[in-house]
């Protein structure tokens, strides 16, 4: 089992015209940060400026995700009304692999 996030869901049409849909489903996993102790005053007061800097600045994320796409879906619409599912950009599922199937099951 493993979590995935909706990075992108796309427009776009097949090889015989058919309208559909292009979904792409990123892991959500963490990256580790490391803790680096400065060595010197100067080296601290740097340090703690960039953090007051990220935690203002929505461009800086303090959190920190390892994002590669882990699969891409593409259904045609008749597919997509057959599956029943409604992907979101940003929900998370997890997949679950078992006896040559997939699960998705959403969390909440």
């Amino acid at each position: 089992m493993f979590r995935v996030r909706v990075h992108k869901i796309e427009s776009i049409r097949d090889l015989d015209g058919n309208l559909g849909k292009r979904i792409e489903l990123i892991e959500e996993r963490q990256i580790p940060r490391f803790v680096v102790r400065p060595k010197t005053e100067e080296a601290k007061v740097v340090q703690d400026v960039l953090q007051a800097v990220q935690q203002q600045l929505p461009i800086m994320p303090m959190k920190r995700q390892f994002a590669t796409p882990k699969i891409i879906l593409f259904f045609t619409e008749e597919e997509c009304e057959r599956l029943g599912m409604n992907f979101d950009v940003n929900q998370v599922y997890e997949i679950i692999l078992e006896s040559e199937t997939i699960r998705f099951k959403k969390t909440v």
